[in-house]
């Protein structure tokens, strides 16, 4: 298990290494338009899961919601510290 901030920090290290046996660095470098699609993605399984699954589903869902937005926010270049001041 990971925390928010630690995904992000593993995620970032990678994209910055260009780790070409990353599936992440891949979609990142696919640009701002391909993340988005899988958020948009992953966003309506979390929502269906919610709506229609147990917890723990809806657990896994959410969690790769989450891990997509933050690609995102690497492929946008918006940090941590962007989206806070905005919470």
């Amino acid at each position: 298990m990971k925390s928010f901030d630690q995904l992000w920090m593993e995620l970032n290290t990678k994209v910055a290494a260009n780790d070409e046996t990353s599936a992440s660095v891949k979609l990142v470098n696919q640009g701002v338009h391909a993340v988005g699609k899988k958020v948009v993605e992953e966003a309506s399984e979390a929502w269906m899961a919610c709506e229609h699954e147990d917890k723990d589903r809806a657990a896994t869902e959410i969690s790769q919601l989450l891990y997509q937005t933050q690609l995102l926010m690497i492929a946008s270049k918006v940090s941590l510290d962007d989206v806070y001041k905005k919470l």
